[in-house]
């Protein structure tokens, strides 16, 4: 179980700070669970201004979080790919995790990736921060997304 490890630290002091938060249509249940933990969690970190968009599958997040970067001080990326027969899950985990790097590298713009890449429904669901499961990607992936972006508006000039 990933999140073994995690630092301490459920919120940061994100005033002033514009979120975007981009979310995927598949497996829907799952994301909007996860998109409300996020939610929350920029509220409780003291952000008001948060700009969401929603695209139809996991490949589409990072043109979506690129544009969210030239608007935002952090984005965060929400999604569930679920491993399948086929080798068509590395290709979108490889796809996914390369793009999101990519726009955070080049924006200069801390983007999170709240992106749950699991082997069953159920792994997904343990993480997707309902009252019974274990992890809650949505309220970390954004915490992190937001601590990124304190420290970079903290970094002397």
């Amino acid at each position: 179980m990933s999140g073994w490890g995690q630092p301490e630290g459920a919120s940061v002091d994100a005033s002033g700070l514009r979120l975007g938060v981009v979310a995927t249509r598949w497996h829907g249940v799952l994301v909007e669970q996860m998109l409300e933990r996020a939610r929350a969690a920029a509220k409780e970190c003291g952000v008001a201004d948060v700009l969401e968009a929603r695209v139809s599958g996991s490949v589409e997040l990072s043109v979506v979080a690129q544009a969210l970067a030239g608007r935002c001080d952090a984005v965060v990326a929400l999604g569930v790919v679920v491993r399948g027969d086929t080798a068509h899950f590395e290709y979108v985990c490889k796809s996914v995790t390369e793009g999101l790097t990519r726009v955070a590298l080049d924006a200069s713009t801390p983007v999170a990736h709240g992106v749950l890449t699991v082997d069953s429904i159920g792994q997904a669901r343990d993480r997707a921060g309902f009252e019974d499961s274990r992890e809650d990607k949505g309220w970390s992936a954004t915490v992190a997304a937001l601590e990124a972006a304190v420290t970079l508006r903290d970094l002397p000039a």
